[in-house]
């Protein structure tokens, strides 16, 4: 009995079925399998086999007429069948190589007939997750596109040599066949990958693992594409030299004599197309240079498709156009169609990490200001390394010896540190590293072999000891004498490589297939883009943005990690745990309504100003603008979210005034027959339900908003309510938070009932003039926006969250907890949700200054909309973006080598 029936009929066992088959399997005679190897072979098989995939949504243009199918019976599917062989050799599940062929044809669909005579021109983007498989799905699309007759296919990786080396790599296996580093040396060819299966035909690529495109590489094709019988591959660097010269040759050599543009039909593949490729130039008619040149390159062709592939719906080019006029014209808007892919269900992704187990698998950095500050100069001296930093590092040789005991012996194993974006600290971080690892491995070599009594009197090793009992004791099924005895086969090959664009460091993963490759990994923005480390178990996470793209593009956590996803684990600043968290759930929100959009037929350019338009955006586009001008008008749609004022004044005038706001919105509301003191008790605080807008637009006015507070600005909050204010927004829910129990400083009376305040930590950020409201930036707490809905309206908004996880084949297993987002409760909501807090910072986290006075703080949770215009214009002071963001330098400046 064998597994293969499930791949080759695409059928998905369940772990029960997989249980079963190895409970027959040991009836067998002879059979030697005892339970803690059936335990093993189970978890391998379900790593394996027990894998689900859905096919994603689609949005699409107008225009667009189906061709695929009718062309299908002709089409020689030589390149995708190599590649479907290499994937079933890679063990991809049965399910998730259907569904892989499915998405693929869809996107090869939406494409153009590359035998279509005339001028066209296509430009379409696939949003996936990072780290999710997008390499392996555009692999797959180059190789039907190759099939279908596109003659020449361009990949534009990341903009360091190391990913584009990698992209290369992977080119060079799924579709070429051949090892391009060894193409014009004395070496002789090298038959890899796909080309084992059949080396009859081999596409032609102009650059190689070792070597991007350059004049001597075009050289070696003859210098003209219509003298290949086969297609032809570039993989570039995302460099404005590299596309420079890639256009140059491609003018001079490959136009017929008179013609300003080349016939054959091409595909570019934009890895990563939020960096670099957007157009950051302010004022009319300015391009940026790389935008320019990809915009020039498909020009040069009569018949061209562009895709963007991205992890981030945050993704500039969304955002960058100053109008909808501008976003359908010449620029790189996939204006055709979008795609968005759906993860495998053993994906790794920001939601498991951020919201659904954080406990388990994220550990905060409290220790490295004096070592190593957030903010910190070219030149910083680093002599120590904090002890989070240790800690990690002895994380990641525990975790190792684990994987040993398991019978992963030649798995690669990596460790990230992403700690600083200059080259000269990563390079003396590595050496500390390096020294420090030296040390653990002397300790393992004399007294590892110890009894567990002798070993644990070193030093080194009772760390170690302390590691494995705090962290892994209790999930990883596995004795510290099993450990102890593999501590010195984890430690003893694991090396320290500087990842950036200067070093020589070489993550060269294919040289160490037989023996995996283990590796701590120390580097900055080049660690931050597209790269892969496999095998990635410790990633220990300096660095501090608000950018939503930045942040979940340098999640180089997320991935696949099967066997041994329990010993993952993320240290980073809490802070930076709060925003990854915060934008889990907006990408979240923007991928539902790409579904929601595609039910009602909606096209690209309407989802790209759903995008424009979300609240999260308007963080991007003032950074993104913020050398356009002082003031910044940005608009932005306010139904179906939630706003708070994350960020407070805290000077004594300013808190005076929100607390009179907020007693005079008490006031005001017992004025209109809505008295506090017969309100109804929600959990230690009092709900009015049905109160008239006046009072909450009269709290708005009188709040003194913090600039910090970009989305909390009461003038277009205003603007947005009294548009609605005789429907949609005609009458409100408003509660007033408090808690069931508090002490002596948080009993407070001043609105004319007694409330125990909420306890909130300032953050590390807060200042003598601004309060930030924990270092996760969130004031709410977990829950309240189902307040004032009926039971059978929170049970409805469950249901509906429940299904969509099963549809998505996401439903915890049963007994297992079932975190609901507050998101859900919006879309049955039928009044908007005022929350006004009065807080109690606690002491003990607040550096500046212990207050016992309260400080005001409010919530809004806007129900969704029936309306088509549902925007407002927020005016932004850019100033205090500049401020804030000072040391993040821009796309265009970090395209070239890291400082």
């Amino acid at each position: 009995m064998a597994v293969e029936p499930f791949i080759a009929k695409a059928v998905l066992p369940t772990p029960e079925t997989i249980r079963s088959w190895i409970t027959q399997f040991r009836l067998v005679p002879d059979c030697q399998v005892d339970d803690a190897d059936a335990e093993r072979l189970a978890r391998e098989l379900e790593a394996q086999h027990g894998v689900s995939m859905k096919i994603g949504s689609v949005l699409v243009d107008r225009e667009w007429a189906p061709w695929l199918e009718s062309e299908k019976p002709t089409m020689d599917r030589y390149y995708w069948m190599r590649y479907r062989r290499l994937l079933v050799e890679k063990r991809f599940s049965g399910q998730v190589l259907a569904t892989l062929d499915a998405v693929t044809d869809r996107i090869l669909g939406l494409m153009e007939n590359p035998r279509k005579e005339g001028e066209w021109d296509r430009r379409g983007m696939v949003v996936g997750h990072v780290q999710s498989g997008k390499t392996a799905n555009y692999t797959g699309l180059i190789c039907k596109a190759a099939d279908a007759g596109y003659k020449l296919i361009i990949v534009i990786a990341g903009i360091h040599n190391n990913l584009r080396n990698q992209t290369q790599l992977r080119i060079d296996e799924g579709f070429v066949g051949r090892d391009s580093a060894r193409l014009g040396s004395t070496k002789g060819d090298r038959i890899i990958g796909v080309g084992r299966y059949d080396s009859s035909r081999h596409p032609w690529t102009f650059t190689t693992s070792v070597r991007d495109f350059n004049s001597t590489g075009a050289g070696q094709g003859g210098g003209n594409l219509d003298s290949l019988s086969v297609p032809a591959v570039f993989v570039i660097k995302k460099n404005s030299s590299t596309l420079g010269i890639l256009l140059e040759w491609l003018g001079n050599y490959n136009r017929k004599r008179g013609a300003k543009t080349i016939s054959a039909p091409m595909l570019v593949i934009d890895d990563e197309a939020d960096n670099a490729s957007i157009n950051i130039k302010h004022g009319k008619g300015a391009v940026s240079n790389i935008n320019g040149q990809i915009r020039s390159l498909l020009k040069l062709f009569d018949r061209s498709c562009y895709i963007g592939y991205t992890a981030t719906p945050f993704a500039n080019i969304f955002i960058d156009p100053d109008t909808a006029d501008e976003m359908r014209g010449a620029d790189l808007f996939p204006r055709n169609f979008i795609v968005s892919l759906d993860p495998p269900s053993n994906y790794f992704g920001a939601n498991r990490v951020f919201l659904d187990q954080p406990r388990q698998i994220i550990r905060h950095i409290e220790d490295h200001d004096e070592i190593l500050p957030l903010k910190h100069p070219r030149d910083t001296a680093i002599t120590a390394l904090p002890d989070s930093l240790l800690k990690a590092i002895r994380t990641f040789i525990v975790a190792r010896a684990i994987r040993l005991v398991r019978g992963q012996q030649s798995a690669h194993n990596s460790m990230l540190v992403n700690a600083s974006r200059f080259t000269d600290v990563q390079q003396q971080l590595r050496n500390e590293i390096h020294d420090t690892l030296e040390a653990i491995k002397a300790s393992i070599s004399v007294n590892g072999a110890q009894s567990e009594r002798d070993a644990l009197r070193d030093p080194e090793i009772r760390a170690l000891h302390e590691v494995w009992q705090e962290e892994y004791s209790i999930t990883s099924e596995t004795e510290w004498s099993e450990v102890q005895a593999a501590l010195h086969s984890s430690a003893a090959p694991i090396s320290v490589v500087e990842v950036n664009s200067r070093s020589a460091g070489n993550l060269a993963y294919a040289d160490h297939e037989s023996s995996g490759l283990n590796v701590i990994a120390v580097g900055g923005f080049s660690l931050s883009r597209g790269l892969t480390l496999e095998g990635l178990i410790v990633s220990y996470f300096l660095r501090n943005s608000m950018m939503y793209d930045t942040l979940m593009q340098m999640g180089r956590w997320f991935g696949y990690r099967p066997g041994y996803d329990d010993l993952c684990r993320v240290w980073m600043p809490e802070e930076a745990e709060g925003w990854y968290a915060h934008v889990a759930e907006s990408i979240d929100e923007l991928r539902d309504e790409l579904r929601r959009m595609e039910a009602a037929n909606a096209t690209p350019e309407q989802f790209g100003l759903k995008v424009r338009s979300h609240p999260d955006t308007l963080l991007v586009t003032a950074k993104n603008k913020m050398g356009s001008g002082e003031r910044l008008v940005v608009s932005i749609g306010l139904a179906n979210s939630f706003v708070e004022t994350a960020i407070l004044h805290r000077t004594a005038d300013k808190l005076k005034l929100n607390l009179k706001a907020a007693k005079n919105l008490a006031a005001s509301l017992k004025e209109h027959g809505y008295p506090l003191t017969g309100a109804a008790t929600v959990t230690g605080g009092r709900l009015v339900t049905g109160a008239p807008v006046a009072p909450v637009l009269q709290f708005l006015k009188e709040f003194q908003n913090h600039e910090g507070a970009l989305l909390t600005d009461g003038d277009p909050l205003q603007r947005y309510i009294l548009a609605r204010a005789d429907d949609e927004l005609k009458s409100w829910d408003i509660l007033f938070a408090g808690v069931e129990r508090g002490n002596e400083d948080t009993v407070d009376d001043n609105l004319g009932i007694t409330l125990n305040r909420q306890r909130r930590t300032a953050g590390k950020q807060s200042t003598s003039k601004t309060l930030h409201i924990t270092n996760k930036q969130r004031v709410a707490s977990r829950g309240v926006e189902a307040t004032g809905l009926e039971a059978d309206e929170i049970a409805s908004a469950r249901s509906d969250y429940l299904a969509t996880l099963e549809q998505d084949g996401k439903l915890p297993a049963e007994g297992e907890p079932v975190n609901f987002p507050d998101k859900i409760y919006r879309a049955v909501r039928r009044r908007p949700l005022l929350i006004v807090h009065l807080l109690r910072i606690d002491p003990e986290s607040d550096k500046v200054a212990d207050d016992p006075q309260p400080v005001v703080a409010y919530s809004i949770s806007f129900p969704r909309t029936a309306r088509e215009e549902d925007t407002v214009e927020y005016i932004v002071n850019t100033t205090w973006i500049r401020e804030h963001f000072r040391n993040e330098g821009d796309e265009e400046e970090m395209a070239g080598d890291e400082q």
